[in-house]
């Protein structure tokens, strides 16, 4: 995006807003879905500010504008922001206004704050409206402005929706569907309000390309004792899938009538929510007579345990990833003594090495490929007039991913390709002691991520370093790579870590404008002893396949259990890629793995 056209813009919604008599406008990072990753149509945050980062809020007031993002975007967005009109609020560091705090200082009692419901979470507007009303500003929620200033702004892709069988989901519709009326039972709900495109892809088994890397469909469910309804574009269904849908017990209809559907249900229906997964336009559709059940998604959860077909999926996506990440690394070494590798061609080589492999079917996120400097960039993006040329010197940091049809691969490895400096090696180490821990980790059932996030850090933390994201994330079964409902960070999640969820193992370090390190595997939550005394314990299973490169290791400072762990690693990673390699990777592969 040109920087030249965003002041422009900033003035075009400025206009807007004077004619509306709104006094600010908010602008989230999400779409009608509530989605981290939003169909282009819905890309309004980007579109206005510049910053192209997946979180953040923009506001626009009558003379001010700024973005609100979290730490992974604070250098990418000072970048990006530069001369926009923009200013940088950087979340959580101190001096940094809160977002609503802000806005009523710049707006005043009597002012006029808008927002567009149908993009905005019904609990974050609800508490946003409770803050403004008790300062004497009003909000106006019905008015979206980029309906009227973004000129070329894109449709809702209308891209065909294909179903997966029970043979790569390990269960069918109407199943899922059953388990979730059990839910229901268990709330005292009448029916279930579906919103995230990952929750009804889950549901429905169907998968689409409505949005880059997700493979995911715009859409809207309802799930109920007395029928499920599907609201979709009838267009993004041929027949076969319509009459398989049909066949698990799913009406279909059309995507706008779920407003109508809603606004109709029964009186005193409970109806279950989740208040940050639905937005408060088809909130405020509820009619007042139902009860409305406010509780974490019950379809998440279920989504996020996977059953053994789901599993096997991902260990045989980890084969097929790994024999690409050979070839990938391979081609790396050369490439780079004969200085013909940049940022760009690494992503770009990536993708080639991932295409080759059967049921492959897209990137899971855009790839992270930050040599020197821009690896301290945590979701740096390479652009082929900006990018690094990789010398044979320092770190290069490749953070990437597949889609497959049956599992999803997240994996960084950090790289050296030239001679190191000793702070490389002590911090590449001790982010590689962090990961270790979180890998051997033996938990109680009933732990939280939030309560093994210290192990990945301690090494870091001894040093006075840190990071400020989270150590892992769940992933989802040929879905979005960013997947909840648990998690590994510092902030409290009181979701279980349970048997069959996959998350990430990710810790880093990252110095400004000199290197970034990330040291990242899959990891599945499963049962490791059951005690007569204190309970059941649970362990990881790590499921990545690719070497980690033990050139920057200061051997030294592992543990001779950390050494054991990494030998063993490497023992099986060489002995589960290597029948699927010629002679030539299966000795580059050997090499690679041979005992620290």
């Amino acid at each position: 995006m040109s920087k030249t056209t965003v002041p422009e813009r900033l003035a075009a919604i400025r206009a807007f807003m004077e004619t509306a008599k709104l006094d600010a406008f908010i602008v989230p990072s999400t779409d009608a879905h509530l989605s981290e990753y939003p169909p282009k149509k819905w890309e309004s945050r980007k579109w206005i500010s510049g910053f192209t980062g997946s979180a953040g809020t923009a506001v626009v007031t009558r003379k001010r504008a700024g973005v609100w993002t979290d730490s992974r975007y604070f250098l990418q967005a000072e970048a990006e922001l530069e001369g926009s009109g923009f200013d940088l609020f950087k979340m959580g560091q101190p001096g940094t206004p809160d977002m609503t705090d802000w806005v009523v200082e710049q707006v005043g009692s009597g002012g006029t704050v808008g927002i567009d419901g149908l993009v905005y979470a019904a609990s974050d507007a609800k508490s946003l409206k409770s803050v403004l009303d008790a300062r004497g500003i009003r909000l106006e929620t019905t008015l979206d402005p980029f309906a009227a200033i973004w000129k070329d702004r894109p449709e809702i892709a209308a891209n065909k929706i294909f179903l997966l069988s029970d043979e790569i989901t390990g269960e069918s519709t109407k199943s899922k569907i059953e388990r979730i009326l059990g839910e229901l039972d268990r709330l005292d709900a009448d029916g279930l309000i579906v919103v995230s495109l990952d929750a009804l892809a889950w549901i429905f088994n169907m998968r689409g390309s409505d949005v880059d890397y997700n493979p995911v469909a715009v859409a809207y469910g309802y799930v109920s004792k007395k029928e499920s309804v599907l609201f979709v574009d009838e267009a993004k269904l041929d027949h076969f899938t319509k009459s398989a849908l049909l066949k698990q017990g799913v009406k279909i209809d059309d995507y706008g009538q779920v407003f109508n559907y809603v606004a109709n249900l029964p009186e005193k229906s409970t109806i279950c929510i989740t208040g940050s997964k639905i937005n408060y336009k088809l909130y405020q559709t509820i009619p007042a007579s139902c009860r409305i059940v406010d509780v974490p998604s019950p379809v998440d959860l279920m989504k996020a345990v996977k059953n053994g077909t789901e599993l096997d999926g991902f260990r045989n996506a980890m084969i097929k990833d790994g024999v690409a990440l050979v070839k990938f690394f391979m081609w790396l070494e050369k490439a780079v003594a004969e200085g013909v590798v940049t940022e760009v061609t690494v992503e770009e080589k990536l993708r080639e090495f991932r295409s080759q492999q059967e049921l492959f079917v897209g990137e899971s996120f855009s790839t992270i490929a930050g040599y020197a400097g821009n690896g301290a960039v945590i979701h740096y993006h390479a652009h082929p007039d900006t990018c690094l040329k990789v010398k044979p010197e320092g770190l290069l940091l490749i953070d990437s991913g597949g889609q497959y049809m049956d599992g999803t691969t997240d994996i960084t490895r950090t790289v050296a390709v030239g001679k190191l400096t000793r702070q490389m090696k002590e911090d590449y180490t001790n982010v590689l002691k962090g990961h270790i821990a979180i890998a051997t980790a033996i938990y109680p059932e009933g732990t939280r991520g939030s309560q093994l996030d210290i192990l990945a850090r301690k090494a870091l933390w001894d040093n006075c370093q840190t990071y400020w994201h989270g150590t892992g994330h769940g992933i989802g079964h040929f879905l979005n790579v960013h997947e909840g409902p648990q998690n590994i960070r510092l902030e409290e999640n009181p979701t279980l870590l349970k048997p069959g969820m996959v998350t990430s193992n990710e810790p880093g370090i990252y110095r400004a404008n000199q290197y970034g390190i990330r040291i990242e595997n899959l990891v599945v939550t499963r049962e490791y002893r059951k005690t007569e005394d204190f309970g059941n314990f649970y362990n990881f299973e790590t499921i990545t396949l690719c070497p980690i490169d033990t050139r920057p290791i200061v051997r030294k400072l592992l543990t001779k259990n950390e050494i054991g762990w990494l030998n063993a690693y490497h023992e099986m990673v060489y002995n589960k890629l290597k029948k699927h390699l010629n002679k030539t990777e299966k000795e580059w592969l050997r090499e690679k793995t041979r005992p620290i």
